[in-house]
């Protein structure tokens, strides 16, 4: 079990990951700074290669970032499959396995169950609205714990509730469409194919910003962003950029919290998402 350390370092990370980024859907994260309610966003940058993003976490610097990506498995589906039950163990299991074996074991998990339940779901899962973290597809969110996990631990960074590293280097679990949900219900805001880029969706991003600049969300923060910023954001019809900074709010709230929001009886197998 990790411990949460006590004084959380700066700058904090705002990270659209990606399994399989390239030039054209890169990896995306978001950079800023929390003075008291107010979070400024410094800087967008993106990563085109697991290599490139991994070399920059490994730098000797100190940060507290939200990734977008599960941190864990549904317990459920650990014990029926016989993988180890504590976390760092589980987790170099995990990434001993290819992709394909992955799919093929949760494939037979969720063929040997009823419709209507076929995936396991982490106790999170629930009040995040997310994606059960065992799905190959649509998202396939079990091939980007199981591509950025490995980044993290090899790093050297903590995640509080997991695992205990470098207390300079925080990693905490996060899930974009959590914030946005609260900001503008179920409206969509982004579409990786360029012909479901609407203008919907565009007036969609739009209205996300606007909310969180005026600080209507839960989370008690107003994001301060340049016209250029804005603009870029809006811009920007696959939401990864909107979606770093959503997570960039995640960790600015995580900040302030005790134990980062992580309730006391969360499952240290599991992990949990971050304002969840």
């Amino acid at each position: 079990m990790s411990s949460f350390p006590n004084s959380p370092p700066t700058p904090l990370l705002g990270i659209d990951f990606s399994s399989a980024p390239s030039r054209r859907k890169p990896i995306w994260m978001a950079q800023g700074e929390r003075h008291g309610a107010v979070l400024r966003l410094q800087s967008l940058q993106s990563f085109e290669t697991l290599e490139s993003f991994g070399a920059w976490l490994a730098q000797p610097q100190a940060w507290l970032g939200v990734f977008d990506m599960p941190f864990g498995l549904p317990r459920e589906l650990v014990q029926t499959l016989g993988w180890p039950l504590e976390w760092l163990p589980l987790m170099k299991h995990y990434a001993s396995l290819t992709r394909a074996e992955i799919r093929d074991q949760f494939a037979a998990f969720c063929n040997a169950r009823p419709v209507g339940s076929k995936f396991a779901h982490r106790a999170c899962d629930g009040p995040a609205g997310s994606s059960p973290s065992m799905k190959w597809v649509n998202p396939p969110v079990a091939y980007m714990l199981h591509a950025g996990v490995p980044l993290l631990l090899e790093a050297g960074a903590s995640l509080p509730g997991l695992h205990e590293g470098n207390p300079q280097r925080l990693a905490l679990e996060g899930y974009p469409g959590l914030t946005a949900r609260e900001l503008i219900g179920r409206r969509s805001y982004k579409s990786d194919t360029k012909a479901m880029q609407t203008p919907e969706r565009l007036i969609a991003r739009k209205d996300v910003v606007e909310a969180l600049e005026q600080g209507r969300s839960r989370l008690g923060l107003r994001l301060k962003v340049s016209h250029a910023q804005r603009d870029e954001l809006v811009a920007d019809g696959s939401g990864d950029k909107l979606d770093a900074v959503l997570c960039l709010t995640q960790a600015a709230w995580a900040v302030q919290q005790p134990r980062y929001g992580w309730p006391v009886d969360a499952d240290a197998l599991e992990g949990w998402i971050t304002s969840a």
